[in-house]
């Protein structure tokens, strides 16, 4: 285990975990209560809206819809999380410095680890608890552990914010809204692009964001900044291979929405490609809104308003339904590492603990 101190809201030092005699005036409990608490209202507003959602549409209507899908579109549509999940290791890998190297058994491993938590924590925060697996296995220190596994989540967004552009600019069917959901995905991509590429622009937003937000969150700001910054300065000193991590994104986001296209097309719906390319990411960017279990809720309630010209409404909630299995499928496989992996941190309540201040020394 690496010795790592609790950090105040005020700090400088920005640690992992709470030692016995560092704990904050709340405790233990109090902090668990709170944690327990937030992961109980995600349950519950993913519920209502689910709810709210079947109702409106008929859910003995969505059962039917799954059982027409085509079997073997569905089978290699789902097929498809293998070839991805190797595809995203191979990238983690590739991620690693030269004198760190990562095998691909343990990055698959990594990968599968986040993907059971991303089904507990809000906004994929399971692929940020892979920094804390990382360093306590001593693949890096946690600082460069969090600085990449940030900016493989930045990649992401950026590569999928790339593809909802592209979708978006050639959609046919643009009104009043779809144009001002265009401007506001590329403001997003623009934005994103600056923090990755300008570090003085990357000051400016952090600095603003610390003095505007509460103490709590200020902290965090404040810990994804030191990342963001050494983030900066490990990864724009080798140009080319960042040209090559950028490409290899692209191509996995690509087929991410393949992936959701080829379940249009199991389910027996009519989705051209390029509409799927402009929409299914909009559904997705939904579905990390820190609102809600895993997503669920507010990516279904999304894919039935973005493809109702072209599936009825009881077929998007059934592609709602197959987009969820894309997360879970992976999770499944992860199942037999978690329990040693979070034996090996000393539990889930220290994991919880660690998974959005993993710097240390």
């Amino acid at each position: 285990m690496v010795p790592i101190v609790w950090r105040s809201p005020d700090s400088p030092s920005y640690v992992l975990h709470c030692p016995d005699d560092a704990c904050p005036p709340e405790g233990r409990s109090g902090i668990r209560a709170r944690r327990t608490m937030k992961r109980l209202i995600s349950i519950i507003v993913s519920l209502g809206i689910l709810v709210l959602l079947y109702w409106k549409i008929d859910f003995a209507r969505v059962i039917p819809a799954l059982a027409d899908s085509s079997l073997s579109w569905l089978v290699g549509s789902l097929a498809m999380v293998i070839p991805l999940t190797l595809l995203t290791s191979a990238r983690l890998q590739q991620l690693m410095p030269r004198a760190h190297p990562l095998g691909f058994l343990e990055a698959n491993r990594l990968i599968l680890l986040a993907s059971v938590l991303n089904l507990v924590l809000p906004s994929k925060m399971g692929d940020m608890a892979k920094s804390v697996f990382m360093a306590d296995r001593g693949h890096l220190r946690g600082s460069l552990a969090l600085s990449l596994v940030v900016f493989e989540k930045a990649c992401d967004m950026l590569s999928l914010l790339v593809w909802c552009v592209f979708g978006l600019l050639l959609y046919p069917k643009k009104d009043g809204l779809f144009w001002t959901m265009t401007a506001v995905v590329m403001a997003g991509f623009i934005g994103l692009a600056l923090l990755l590429g300008s570090k003085t622009f990357a000051n400016i937003c952090f600095d603003t964001g610390k003095r505007l937000a509460p103490g709590k969150i200020r902290a965090k700001i404040a810990v994804l900044h030191e990342a963001w910054i050494e983030m900066h300065g490990y990864f724009w000193k080798d140009k080319a291979q960042l040209l090559r991590i950028a490409a290899n994104s692209l191509f996995i986001w690509f087929l991410h929405l393949v992936q959701i296209w080829m379940f249009t097309i199991a389910l027996r719906a009519s989705v051209p490609f390029m509409a799927s390319l402009a929409l299914s990411p909009l559904a997705l960017l939904a579905g990390l809104l820190p609102l809600t279990f895993a997503g669920v809720g507010t990516r279904d309630a999304a894919l039935v308003f973005f493809f109702h010209p072209y599936m009825s409404s009881p077929a998007a909630a059934a592609l709602g339904i197959l987009c969820t299995l894309r997360y879970i499928l992976p999770a499944l496989l992860g199942m037999p590492f978690i329990g040693k992996a979070i034996a090996d941190l000393g539990g889930l309540k220290n994991l919880l603990g660690r998974r959005s201040t993993a710097i240390s020394q």
